[in-house]
């Protein structure tokens, strides 16, 4: 039996639909309030639908089935302020699962997040020491939360404390992908400069306010979220690797070539607008994220991540262009 905490959100609802096509008898951990979220596992034949207040009796009464927990359910908006709420969902509820992991000898795999880094000046190094983490600065809240449970599991691993016998963390880069629209303004830039297009036959994209990057050059790694999925799964099936890893394509694209790939495949002629990053957010805006994925190959993955075009290409075609959105 395998849990997904998250389940009706984007990366957990993808992972739901992978672990379905593997005939893995999977719990959905999630909410059921937003229509937009539960649209995401209309497809799906689940064994169980649990609310979040139901997980922890569900998990006593099932503990003998269950192999792996992957904790995907987060406060993930990276312009919430209310603290008490992303502590208490991001920090004190991954602490609980952690340690009903280890008491009851279930695998965990949990989302980090690349917001960690912050503006990436200390680098993009998935180093889990200590005082690696500890040297990080995230510049948001949702960001901080999800460094301060890398730093406590951290601790717990420097300490010889008891833990999970697998346990990982992923810093999810820039993902994109189906069922992402119930995310707004979060949504990745692929689909909002799909609709933009569809309005009005342009894009808008941020100018840029630093001068060692042109308007558009702004650069980030952006991975396709059935690539995400896929290391999740790898994980999984290599029970004996735990660890804090990047998930990322390790090669950084502008977000320029993002909307030259959605013109591209649309088949329409390229017409870009650049607007002023808003100034709430401009002294804390990322001009460059790359994942160093070194670690993650050492371990032994050795897939090929989607190129920037061909994940486009496919989002568009397969997803966007269609009356059925959803994986």
């Amino acid at each position: 039996m395998k849990i997904v905490t998250g389940a009706a959100g984007f990366i957990g609802s993808n992972l739901v639909a992978a672990l379905e096509n593997m005939n893995q008898e999977v719990v959905a951990c999630d909410r059921f309030d937003d229509q937009e979220k539960v649209r995401n596992l209309e497809k799906r034949s689940l064994a169980y639908r649990i609310f979040p207040d139901e997980l922890f009796g569900f998990l006593q009464k099932h503990r003998q089935k269950i192999k792996t927990i992957f904790l995907l359910g987060a406060i993930s908006s990276t312009t919430e302020t209310n603290l008490a709420m992303i502590k208490a969902v991001n920090v004190e509820l991954p602490i609980q699962l952690w340690n009903w992991c280890s008491d009851n000898k279930v695998r965990l795999i949990y989302a980090s997040s690349a917001a960690t880094y912050g503006d990436g000046s200390r680098g993009f190094s998935d180093d889990d020491s200590l005082g690696n983490l500890k040297n990080l600065k995230p510049l948001n809240a949702y960001g901080r939360s999800k460094n301060e449970f890398d730093i406590w599991v951290s601790e717990q691993i420097e300490s010889n404390a008891e833990r999970p016998p697998q346990w990982v963390g992923l810093k999810f880069f820039n993902v994109y992908g189906p069922n992402e629209y119930h995310k707004g303004t979060q949504m990745s830039v692929v689909p909002q400069i799909y609709n933009q297009i569809i309005a009005n036959g342009r894009a808008r994209l941020f100018r840029s306010h630093h001068s060692d990057y042109k308007d558009g050059g702004q650069l980030r790694d952006f991975i396709w979220v059935g690539d995400c999925v896929s290391v999740m799964l790898w994980l999984d099936g290599n029970p004996e690797i735990s660890g804090l890893f990047n998930c990322g394509t390790g090669q950084a694209r502008s977000f320029l070539d993002l909307a030259q790939a959605v013109f591209q495949a649309m088949e329409k002629e390229f017409a870009v607008d650049y607007i002023p990053t808003p100034e709430k957010i401009r002294d804390k805006y990322q001009y460059f994220t790359e994942a160093d994925i070194g670690k993650l190959r050492t371990v032994g993955y050795r897939s090929r991540f989607t190129s920037l075009e061909k994940g486009v290409m496919f989002y568009v075609k397969e997803y966007l262009m269609n009356d059925d959105r959803y994986v």
